[in-house]
């Protein structure tokens, strides 16, 4: 097995003749063993047979086979055409045993013992466990079997799926860790709650978006579940989206899943219409959470069906669903369970409003297994416009030389080869975006100056149809700042930067520079070029406190 982050400069496609069949093991052919097995694979066709023995790899049920065959959701000139393209990141022949069967999650830090468990019994260990613990005291922890034998455990050190969903050394600072080893029971409790106190869970005055209306009554309602920063999008936290499938390291909500006091959880769906009535510059419902996979289908029947029946909500156009299924538990979608909600998909199609699936894949990985593969056809067939945004992370889908700097070549590959799968897939690529400083921002974050290089190399080798449909942008209280590229200006550099959305719209006008620097990692970090504050600032500063007395004034009544 092999993925993204042990595939070094690798080409995007091999070519056939130059492989001389005679030196190649007929029978060996598709066997997934080493150097030759990468090259050997590329001539081979993905047959029925092999989809059979995926299936059994990965223990379908009889149920999921079915549904499989009769829609047929793993054609075999679609695999056998991913696989000879990308074969340094495909999982489409492994035949290894899955080792992670027992059950569909490992959860909280008996979860992770037990992960930890398998892996002993199967001669593999991960080491600095204890303070891998810490991490999972702070953060919390969850992995499905998906992710979990998603993992080159053969590499794990090098493997992006790994870092995804399994704390690592180095994350939290070495002076907490050691007071942390050191510690006793009670100690270590005070640890991770003083620890907790300093994780920047809701980075961007997050609380400053919580919306309001006048109801019919005159009285001032706020909608403690949901965020409105943008005119035409609202962002929706249900009450039964506040888990995940998987819990990401780099979590950027984190105060949502771990539960803290402050998270947005939204109980009642009926004041979600009545505030959307009002508020007819809305076109988009974000439902999110944790994961807005984890709606059940009555539920977001409930969300939608006035969007098809009343009127005064015809300024909805599109219903998204932000939700990361397709990368840790895609089997989910391939049950009769799931016809419900697909059932619903299709009511959506028929009425002409967008179902659009908002997906986060960062490795190519993550797509090129048969569940991941069937699961996006499913969907697909329903009228679902599968779109993917995703951050660049330092470890995962950004990677580094020996000497700790960022690589620019071999990151970029990885989104390149991403984004032509991804168009192989029917799947729109939204945008990408830098790390959002929160949690261990040091750990997966890298300088404006390295990512911006990334992307433009990213940019230039795609075709323009496979492009991300965005800028590189950053998320700040301000609104999501893109960096446009280097400048210079009377001889000095400059990042160019612009709003893709902003708490005021027509911010996005402006095209505004900054002082080039090599080492920054927060767009908040950097200073003015020519002035001594950019022109957003004073206005920024007033809308905040007017949201903030707002905010403070509902806390008090």
């Amino acid at each position: 097995m092999s993925n993204s982050s042990s595939a070094s400069n690798a080409p995007q496609a091999i070519d056939v003749a130059q492989v001389d069949p005679k030196q190649l093991d007929a029978n060996a052919a598709c066997q997934p063993s080493g150097a030759v097995h990468k090259r050997a694979n590329a001539i081979c066709d993905v047959s029925q047979d092999d989809v059979a023995d995926m299936m059994d790899v990965y223990h379908y049920s009889e149920e999921t086979r079915q549904i499989i065959q009769d829609e047929n959701l793993l054609p075999t000139g679609l695999l056998s055409r991913l696989h000879a393209s990308y074969p340094q990141h495909s999982g489409l022949l492994d035949k290894e045993a899955h080792m992670f069967n027992e059950k569909e999650q490992y959860t909280g830090l008996s979860g992770f013992r037990r992960v930890v468990e398998i892996l002993e019994e199967n001669n593999i260990d991960i080491g600095d466990i204890e303070e891998r613990e810490l991490f999972v005291e702070v953060y919390r922890f969850l992995a499905t079997k998906h992710s979990l034998n998603s993992i080159d455990w053969t590499n794990f050190y090098e493997d992006s799926v790994f870092q995804l969903v399994m704390p690592q050394p180095n994350m939290i600072n070495k002076e907490t860790v050691n007071a942390y080893l050191g510690a006793s029971l009670e100690e270590k409790k005070k640890i991770v709650a003083d620890y907790q106190e300093k994780t920047s869970p809701h980075d961007g005055n997050q609380q400053l978006n919580k919306p309001w209306f006048e109801n019919e009554q005159g009285e001032v309602e706020f909608l403690d579940g949901s965020q409105h920063k943008y005119p035409q999008c609202q962002l929706i936290f249900d009450k039964t989206t506040q888990n995940c499938f998987s819990f990401c390291t780099y979590c950027f909500r984190h105060a949502q899943v771990r539960g803290d006091e402050d998270m947005f959880i939204q109980k009642e769906i009926d004041q979600i219409h009545r505030y959307l009535k009002v508020h007819t510059e809305v076109t988009d419902m974000l439902i999110t959470g944790g994961d807005g996979g984890y709606m059940p289908a009555s539920r977001f029947e409930q969300y939608v069906t006035p969007l098809m029946e009343d009127r005064d909500l015809l300024h909805i156009k599109t219903v998204r669903l932000a939700t990361r299924a397709l990368t840790f538990q895609p089997e989910m979608v391939l049950s009769h369970k799931y016809d419900k909600m697909l059932a619903v998909f299709d009511k959506l199609h028929e009425n002409g409003i967008q179902l659009a699936w908002m997906a986060h894949f960062s490795t190519p990985r993550e797509l090129l297994n048969p569940t991941t593969i069937a699961a996006i056809r499913r969907l697909q067939r329903h009228g679902v416009v599968i779109r993917s945004q995703s951050p660049m992370m330092n470890h995962i889908s950004l990677f580094e030389n020996k000497d700790g700097s960022i690589d620019i070549d071999r990151s970029a590959q990885n989104w390149i080869d991403l984004a032509n799968i991804l168009a192989t897939m029917l799947i729109s690529f939204h945008s990408m975006y830098c790390a959002r400083p929160t949690g261990e921002h040091h750990y997966f974050t890298a300088p404006i100056a390295d990512v911006s290089k990334i992307f433009d190399k990213i940019y230039r080798d795609l075709p323009s149809i496979n492009r991300p449909s965005r800028h590189l942008s950053m998320t700040t209280s301000a609104g999501k700042i893109s960096i446009m590229g280097e400048c210079e200006v009377g001889g000095e550099r400059a990042f160019a930067l612009m709003f893709t959305e902003g708490r005021n719209m027509q911010w996005m006008d402006k095209v505004f520079l900054a002082k080039y620097d090599e080492t920054t990692n927060d767009v908040k970090l950097l200073k003015p070029f020519d002035t001594d504050k950019f022109f957003f600032e004073d206005e920024l500063a007033q809308i905040e406190h007017d949201l903030a007395a707002a905010l403070s004034k509902r806390l008090k009544s």
